[in-house]
């Protein structure tokens, strides 16, 4: 039986770059598999009103009334996919990061081999595959994954790659809160991995590309260098030093 899948790209003030990313979702094989739910955090720059566009060709969507962060996002997608009968969630990114061609090799693990969590790699010895990456996240990129694995005692090659699949039935698991307001913004994603992790679910990574749109079309990405670096590294010292659960 075909498991029931909602892909959800997340995005905030992404009007130029999300057009982009439904119109390759919609034309990609994913299509007649997967529903497709756009999280919009808030935005006010016309996304909002480009994403209503694409109704009638079964684009759902949920907005925030404020910006709330990725995290937040995030949990949304999650809660909705969980409310509505889906066994299978892919968060992907809003700024035209990911190829929704390789969706399926996230999935297939989960589907055939019984696996919890896939984590996309742009690290797994293929050369190029990170895209155009400024110098700066290139080093932050390789950073986390190190502490994470040394953390964590699982090998990890990229572990801030927000292209994943997951089962959401580990969500039943009480162990894992995601209703908690320190997750809001950079928080959730390394929050989600290190659960799954040092719970023993089932997990690996799967090479995927990455790609960096030009400047031109909106710059790389909304994150600010040390702020949202250290909300995505703290995690790893509040779990591992039990500060947060």
């Amino acid at each position: 039986m075909t498991p029931k899948v909602l892909v959800v790209p997340v995005a905030f003030n992404e009007k130029i770059k999300l057009s982009n990313v439904i119109e390759r979702f919609l034309r990609s094989r994913m299509r007649p598999q997967a529903d497709y739910l756009i999280v919009d955090d808030g935005s006010d720059d016309g996304t909002s009103e480009m994403i209503a566009e694409y109704k009638d060709k079964g684009v759902l969507t949920i907005k925030h009334p404020r910006r709330s962060g990725v995290g937040a996002a995030i949990r949304t997608g999650i809660n909705y996919a969980r409310t509505h009968g889906y066994e299978i969630i892919v968060i992907m990114a809003g700024n035209d990061k990911d190829n929704p061609e390789e969706i399926p090799q996230l999935l297939e693990p989960i589907v055939r081999d019984g696996f919890d969590l896939i984590q996309g790699s742009r690290y797994l010895g293929q050369v190029g595959s990170g895209g155009q990456m400024p110098f700066y996240r290139k080093l932050a990129t390789r950073l986390h994954p190190w502490v994470f694995s040394l953390f964590t005692g699982r090998r990890l090659t990229d572990t801030t790659n927000g292209f994943r699949a997951i089962r959401l039935s580990i969500f039943n698991d009480a162990r894992i809160n995601l209703d908690q307001e320190w997750l809001d913004t950079y928080e959730l994603e390394p929050y989600i991995l290190w659960k799954v992790i040092t719970l023993k679910y089932k997990f690996k990574e799967t090479f995927v590309t990455k790609i960096y749109p030009p400047k031109k079309m909106g710059g790389y990405t909304k994150m600010i260098p040390f702020i949202s670096w250290w909300s995505i590294l703290k995690p790893l010292f509040y779990l591992r030093l039990g500060i947060k659960k």
